[in-house]
């Protein structure tokens, strides 16, 4: 964990890493926690306001970064990151508020957790992590736009619908293991390769 840390340290040193889409990934982060704290305490529309801030400085981020070239290698693992700490928090949380979903929870962040430490072995063998691909993505606005439906109808009109949670859930499921397969294969590409991290 200390190699890794030092990794990401040095990574942040670099120059040229201070870019706008990196500063996204940052705030992203940051975010997490006035979500985290806003849902907890039953405040739903606040909760709902900031994932869709999150979720539109994760779509901007990445286009960002291509239109103006400011792809880097700590971009590249950043926005993994911040999608994957934002998702385990929004999943926990909604396993809290929301028992009949709760399995659905657990198979999502057991998958998160995966994806980081197959990042964290990358890193650690200083290999170049993937950029986000469309499947990752698309499974990424499945995930916010069944929250944001959850947290809408809870929220607006009281509403907590089983079949539509448990639906909308099995949905994001289903998109994120499609995803998650298609990244593992990408990442035993990877370590069969001996590009390392420049």
């Amino acid at each position: 964990m200390e190699g890794l840390l030092c990794e990401m340290k040095n990574l942040f040193c670099e120059k040229g890493n201070l870019t706008i889409p990196n500063i996204l990934s940052v705030v992203r982060i940051l975010l997490i926690f006035p979500f985290v704290i806003s849902i907890l305490n039953d405040n739903y529309i606040h909760a709902g306001i900031i994932l869709i801030l999150s979720g539109i400085s994760d779509l901007l981020d990445g286009i960002i970064a291509r239109k103006l070239n400011q792809i880097t290698t700590l971009g590249k693992i950043l926005d993994p990151t911040a999608d994957k700490l934002t998702l385990m928090a929004v999943m926990i949380c909604f396993g809290i508020k929301f028992p009949c979903i709760f399995p659905f929870m657990i198979i999502l962040v057991l998958k998160e957790l995966c994806m980081l430490f197959g990042g964290a072995i990358l890193i650690k063998q200083k290999k170049i992590p993937t950029t986000a691909r469309w499947y990752g993505k698309f499974a990424t606005v499945v995930f916010y736009f069944s929250v944001i439906i959850i947290i809408g109808l809870k929220a607006l009109f009281g509403i907590e619908n089983y079949f539509v949670n448990m639906s909308l859930m099995l949905l994001t499921a289903l998109c994120m293991c499609y995803a998650v397969f298609r990244y593992f294969k990408i990442f035993m590409f990877i370590i069969k390769n001996d590009e390392a991290l420049k």
